[in-house]
């Protein structure tokens, strides 16, 4: 019986601990997205982008381009409301589990508004203020306008940055002419830009883009002989730099 009770006793102080660390979390990030947001607003920061010169609409580039975006990075995109509950409570078990910081659980709205208004420093405080502007985000925006600002904006490394850019860095092509093969890489390199470049990784490039295909043949984008056939395949010829 005591030890029923001692036991009980424990879980309500970690109970109570948790909820006030949270709180404090909550509270200094919603201050840091006060102030980003004072000094930058969202649709300002949606017309910088769209004046960029290799800004490419969303109906010009390939839909298998963008289901293999969504499949990779965030699946339930469509359906939350800026977060994913279950994204972030799997990515903060792993993050105890593993006493650090090795999954995220941000979706495409929460990179958007990580990668326009913070920095990239890993902290809860950064990680409460992006939940607060994703929120926002998703109330000024529409769902294709996040994912068009997402893929115009997001670092594929080399330099490129932007679907624009990178496409034509490393094929010498615009979006609308990508391949499937191509499609496909490209989706894969964003996640990690400096290890999955094709010219500076050609092997962990290839390793990913069967990652992509993966989730693309898990959440029914591809078939098995298409995805077979894709990750079979060389990987596709990059313009030399």
């Amino acid at each position: 019986m005591k030890i029923l009770k001692f036991t009980l006793k424990l879980f309500l102080v970690i109970f109570l601990a948790a909820g006030i660390l949270g709180g404090f979390f909550m509270i200094k990030g919603y201050g840091m997205y006060k102030n980003a947001l004072a000094e930058t607003s969202i649709q300002e920061m949606a017309e910088d982008i769209r004046d960029k010169a290799s800004f490419i609409p969303l109906d010009d580039i390939p839909d298998i381009y963008i289901d293999a975006v969504i499949a990779v990075e965030d699946h339930r995109f469509y359906d939350h409301p800026g977060i994913d509950i279950l994204a972030i409570g799997r990515a903060l078990f792993n993050d105890l589990k593993a006493g650090s910081f090795v999954e995220g659980g941000s979706t495409i709205t929460q990179q958007l508004a990580k990668n326009q208004f913070f920095t990239q420093e890993k902290s809860f405080f950064r990680k409460a203020a992006e939940i607060f502007m994703a929120f926002d985000m998703e109330k000024e925006l529409g769902k294709d306008e996040i994912l068009e600002l997402y893929i115009n904006s997001i670092y594929y490394g080399n330099g490129y940055y932007g679907i624009g850019e990178a496409c034509q860095g490393y094929y010498g092509k615009y979006p609308s002419e990508m391949t499937l093969d191509e499609c496909t890489l490209l989706a894969g390199i964003p996640n990690a830009p400096s290890v999955y470049s094709p010219t500076e990784n050609p092997d962990l490039a290839k390793q990913r883009q069967r990652q992509v295909v993966g989730q693309m043949l898990r959440r029914g984008y591809l078939s098995g002989d298409t995805a077979a056939a894709l990750s079979a395949a060389a990987l596709p010829a990059v313009v030399t730099p």
